[in-house]
């Protein structure tokens, strides 16, 4: 049901939940409010399409170019000027500096882990958001970290020598955080606090820090302290006692844990993470980013027979070395990514009965939903500079930044809020924004406060963007191919270039792997190395973890030695990831099944369930966090190698057929779960057979239009 007000439709829970439960934490009139959403909806509208149809015209332009001329990765002059020529590519202009004001410590002084969080669940979102702050202990005791396997054996029961190995491996961070003059903390008998300065008796002599400055805080007494605050390359570290608790009482100096300053910002997702196809999914959104911008946001569930309520944490506080209060922000910093310019959401209906564009509609609404944090009404504070961050994904090039740009504008205006009020985090993972990304960032000089490389998107736009320059190397191996290597670095060249730091993230993607803990202490330790002061985590356990890395590592020295060089070439990111090699019957076959079942593993939660992200076992059944990102490379994958006759529609469609039986077996326990094989006749199956066969034809290959069709017929007929 609508509620018409004006000459918009807007359906009535959504009505609701903006009348009778937002506008009322304002001072904003409702009338007014609702007349100036119609003229930024009435306004933008042609304009959003504009764009859309001009990716469209790109997009055709490309095609038709690589039917009648050969791509030659020899010699790109040919291409580059057919790009210019289309005004796919941008003659990059004189330098710049970004001019971002009010931007909280948390972006522009701390490096350090980034979750993203599908916000429709209220449970995960006050996790993530709880998550800058976690146990090193407990974060090492349950993963891989510690080998699992022989007397360190995870156990129903304490394993005390595994937690030996925990305490053995957080006292050794702490070596790292705080290293003292001589010894170890694993040595470490008694800390306390004399003359402002710690001393730490160890079994055979009494030391103190090699450097004094990192100790910066402590709780309860001097001499016999509860807490201990140190501070390494602007991260926390937090040594807790209590030789009274199971942990403390078997450790020589009482420590019962170690914990870290992890999660220091966090993406609320309202994108790829999430499945919001109607009215009442995206109330579901707008009320729990309403209720962390208010600081009342609650969830109660069952947890080993007990109901718990989880709710925001509050602030930490503690005594500096004189004796001044510290106060340490609880909570993480949190972003919300809106979604991109393509998408419509049947939740309001324009003057003409179309569907409103459904990036216009999250700007205005998550904004406004955000002025009790804006307006200090929110004792749990998100942002201490009133200033409200955006994450603007898939973006094609500079123009479509600059109509988030104005967006953003209209919006403050609306909602009597400053200019630049809100920042823009622009996701650097469409081609046509990569190649273009100092001019990108000119557009948003006031406002950015993030780069991020998103190589799942990129990866799924690079096949769809030369879809017809031929067959694309196997997906397994797209993570050596030029092109990809020159992104990551690129993004952090031209983000120094432009200014950022010290006003804005540079940062890194995802790992995909939450049970790998011990995979990804090896290799993600990549991201700061390559001067990125962020990098996106799947859990806050992750995040707990990766933070290690930020200490070890000095992101903002590393960054200083990185400024005034390009270490990749435009030829380089425009060097096609295209097959070079014969592939055997096998590894086809192994290609095909390999995508097929990520597809169906992941679109039949989507579809059946409405779960945008989850861990969806692949074919190995190792657990992966798929999102429409991975969806999209699968998808698009398979459609190139139809396209060039690398395997067939048929081929294709038995591996479907033959992978949706594994997906129902890695399901079985799942009581809700509603098989696909052996009718194939279910939504669910319908909608991945659509995403591959009808690959081609989606706008810049993404899935959300089968996907959000699907689903809404799912729920309309169940």
């Amino acid at each position: 049901m609508y509620k018409q007000i004006n000459n918009l439709n807007v359906d009535d829970k959504l009505f609701s939940l903006i009348n009778e439960e937002i506008l009322p934490q304002t001072t904003l009139n409702k009338d007014e409010f609702w007349k100036t959403f119609e003229n930024i909806i009435e306004e933008l509208t042609p304009q959003n399409r504009a764009l859309l149809s001009k990716r469209d015209e790109i997009q055709e332009q490309i095609d038709s170019w690589h039917k009648t001329n050969k791509y030659e990765q020899n010699n790109l002059e040919e291409y580059k000027n057919f790009l210019k020529q289309i005004g796919y590519l941008i003659e990059e202009k004189e330098n710049f500096k970004v001019e971002t004001q009010n931007v909280d410590e948390e972006i522009k002084l701390q490096a350090g882990p980034q979750l993203v969080v599908p916000v429709k669940n209220a449970r995960f979102a006050l996790n993530a958001a709880n998550a800058r702050w976690g146990s090193l202990y407990n974060a090492l005791y349950g993963t891989d970290v510690i080998p699992t396997d022989g007397e360190l054996l995870i156990t129903k029961e304490y394993n005390e020598k595994r937690g030996k190995a925990v305490v053995t491996y957080a006292k050794e961070h702490l070596d790292t955080v705080a290293p003292l003059k001589e010894g170890s903390h694993k040595d470490a008998i008694s800390y306390k606090i004399v003359d402002g300065k710690l001393e730490v008796t160890l079994q055979n002599t009494t030391t103190t820090l090699e450097n004094t400055s990192k100790l910066i805080a402590y709780e309860g007494e001097k001499e016999n302290p509860r807490a201990l605050v140190f501070k390494n390359n602007n991260l926390h570290v937090i040594v807790e006692f209590d030789k009274e608790s199971f942990i403390g009482k078997l450790d020589l100096a009482g420590i019962k844990d170690v914990v870290v300053e992890a999660a220091v910002s966090t993406i609320m997702d309202c994108e790829d993470s999430i499945a919001a196809v109607d009215a009442q999914d995206k109330v579901e959104v707008y009320r729990n980013w309403f209720g962390l911008m208010k600081g009342d946001l609650e969830d109660s569930f069952e947890k080993g027979g007990k109901t718990v309520t989880r709710k925001l944490n509050s602030d930490r506080k503690y005594k500096t070395l004189d004796d001044k209060e510290l106060i340490l922000h609880g909570r993480s910093l949190l972003f919300i990514r809106n979604v991109g310019h393509l998408m419509t959401n049947p939740a309001i209906l324009d003057k003409d009965g179309n569907e409103v564009f459904e990036g216009i509609m999250d700007c205005m609404l998550t904004t406004l939903a955000a002025i009790p944090d804006l307006t200090n009404k929110n004792e749990k504070r998100n942002s201490r500079t009133k200033s409200m961050y955006i994450v603007k994904p898939k973006m094609h090039g500079p123009e479509e930044v600059a109509f988030a740009v104005k967006l953003f504008g209209k919006v403050e205006k609306a909602l009597n809020l400053p200019e630049n009020t809100i920042k823009i985090g622009i996701m650097d993972e469409e081609r046509r924004t990569t190649i273009n990304l100092k001019e990108c960032i000119r557009q948003a000089t006031k406002r950015v406060v993030f780069i991020n490389t998103g190589f799942l998107d990129r990866t799924g736009d690079e096949i769809h963007t030369s879809m017809l320059a031929g067959a694309m190397t196997p997906k397994t191996k797209m993570k050596s191919e030029t092109w990809i290597k020159a992104y990551e670095t690129w993004n952090v060249d031209i983000g120094l270039e432009c200014g950022l730091q010290g006003f804005s993230q540079i940062g890194k993607g995802m790992w995909a792997m939450p049970d790998e803990m011990a995979k990804m202490m090896d290799e993600k330790i990549s991201h700061p190395k390559s001067g990125a002061n962020t990098a996106w985590v799947p859990s806050p356990t992750a995040a707990t973890l990766h933070s290690m890395h930020y200490h070890k590592i000095d992101v903002f020295s590393i960054q200083n030695e990185l400024k005034g060089k390009r270490r990749a070439t435009l030829d380089e990111l425009l060097t096609i990831p295209l097959l070079n090699e014969s592939l055997s019957k096998e590894t086809i076959k192994n290609e095909i099944d390999n995508n097929c079942q990520s597809i169906l593993g992941y679109v039949v939660r989507w579809i059946d369930e409405g779960i945008g992200c989850s861990k969806v076992p692949d074919i190995n059944n190792v657990a992966l966090m798929e999102d429409r990102a991975t969806l999209r490379i699968s998808s698009q994958h398979l459609a190139n190698w139809i396209e060039h006759g690398i395997c067939t529609e048929d081929e294709v469609l038995e591996s479907l057929k033959q992978m949706a039986k594994v997906v129902d077996k890695q399901n079985e326990k799942d009581a809700s779960y509603e098989n696909m094989a052996p009718n194939y006749d279910g939504y669910a199956f319908k909608a991945a057979s659509d995403l591959i066969f009808k690959g081609k034809a989606q706008p810049s290959g993404y899935t959300e239009p089968l996907l959000h069709k699907y689903r809404r017929e799912y729920k309309e007929n169940k």
